[in-house]
């Protein structure tokens, strides 16, 4: 789970059902099952499936039965959806709600763009495509989010894969609780947490998910949000100094990550504890117009070549607060979040953290001509530094451990 920037913003529109009417279930997963945003298809979505299978509407009432490959499709009409089945003769009626193509065999899967998912897709029209959600089970979502989001670990690692089974989960139940409004809980992207079904899947994180079943961190009672990135350099932070307008929380508070009389950082075994990043002329210039674009009005006229960059000031942790950049047509102020965006690389990668130095070089006409930034860390740092996590794995720590160094004064208790 990495911070998150939207990708797509989705809007259901309101539905209107008759009074006389029986009331949809709108194509609802059971109690514990997520809602899962995997894709979108503009008008049209033809979904994969293997095993036996149901097509039903929100209603309960089955529109179609069958083996292997669906020979249907769902159309979309505005915020309404219908199915098109094979040869084009026959449809249903045009629905405000969701139609849901569910396995009732064992061994069956549902599969979208490609890739396999347990659980049932359901099809919600919104503003401007076909949204193709995943209803699965918790335990089930996991499965495919634990290998991806800590990598394929080893045995001796498993205790910072249960810590990451036990966070992502929490994040997972925290988002489904304030999820009101939307036709879904969780993205499958960065934005959330990354999730790629059935063939992501991993022998040592289902053994993880399984071995913390239902496990979640909570603080006061409630469950609660536990963020987690890659590398945090040797030093956490708080949300305020990571993420603009965001709200410190006792759970959350900036943790120095070395172990007992070492000044090694736990993550310096990551492969991304020290990185460099280099901007010439020209990537500046494109940082400069993708600042002014994304804030259309409020950059003052800034803009143009670049004439200097420096550090305004630092977080508590080290990292730096504000970089301004004074253009031709002023000083441009980034803050950390507006710094990992605007500093892309040329291929389009944020900056990997805010826990840098810059290095200008000024060319002869008095510009920047290059710009190195030279860093530690990877990700926003707030919560568990996930190769934190995994050298504690190794040194001996166990989940619980793993969990209380990153998340001082939450609990692990089961859920619900």
């Amino acid at each position: 789970m990495r911070r998150r920037f939207p990708l797509l913003v989705l809007l259901l529109a309101p539905v209107w059902v008759s009074a006389s009417a029986p009331t949809p279930h709108r194509g609802a997963p059971a109690r514990g099952d997520l809602r899962v945003a995997i894709g979108s298809a503009s008008y049209e979505a033809s979904p994969g499936a293997e095993g036996d299978w149901t097509l039903r509407d929100a209603w309960g009432r089955v529109h179609a039965r069958g083996r292997g490959a669906p020979d249907w499709a769902i159309e979309r009409r505005n915020l309404r959806t219908r199915v098109v089945f094979a040869g084009g003769g026959r449809t249903t009626a045009w629905s405000d709600e969701p139609f849901v193509l569910a396995p009732t065999s064992a061994d069956g899967a549902v599969a979208w763009n490609g890739r396999r998912y347990r659980g049932a897709l359901s099809f919600v029209a919104v503003d401007s495509a076909i949204l193709v959600v995943n209803l699965v089970e918790l335990e089930a979502y996991l499965r495919g989010v634990v290998p991806l989001e800590i990598g394929v670990r080893s045995p001796n690692e498993s205790a910072a894969i249960e810590a990451q089974a036990v966070a992502a989960r929490s994040y997972a139940v925290v988002r489904q609780r304030d999820a009101l409004g939307r036709p879904y809980d969780v993205t499958s992207g960065a934005f959330d947490q990354v999730y790629g079904g059935m063939q992501e899947e991993q022998p040592l994180a289902d053994a993880a998910v399984a071995a913390t079943a239902g496990l979640v961190l909570t603080y006061g009672g409630r469950v609660v949000q536990a963020p987690y990135s890659s590398t945090c350099g040797g030093q956490t932070v708080a949300p305020s100094e990571a993420w603009s307008g965001a709200g410190d929380q006792p759970w959350l508070r900036s943790v120095r990550d070395t172990p007992p009389g070492s000044d090694h950082p736990w993550c310096e075994i990551s492969p991304r504890y020290h990185w460099e990043r280099t901007l010439d002329r020209r990537a500046l210039d494109e940082a400069v117009a993708r600042y002014v674009r994304a804030h259309a009005g409020a950059a003052g006229g800034a803009g143009g070549g670049i004439r200097a960059a420096w550090v305004d000031g630092r977080t508590r942790s080290g990292r730096v607060a504000s970089l301004t950049l004074e253009t031709d047509g002023g000083a441009i102020h980034l803050s950390g979040t507006e710094m990992r965006t605007t500093l892309r690389s040329a291929r389009g990668e944020i900056l990997n953290s805010t826990y840098f130095s810059p290095e200008p070089v000024v060319g002869r006409d008095g510009r920047l001509m290059q710009l190195t930034l030279k860093g530690t860390g990877n990700g926003h740092g707030v919560g568990m530094c996930q190769w934190g996590a995994i050298a504690r794995a190794r040194a001996g720590y166990d989940a619980r451990a793993i969990l209380a160094a990153y998340y001082p004064g939450a609990m692990v208790m089961r859920f619900p």
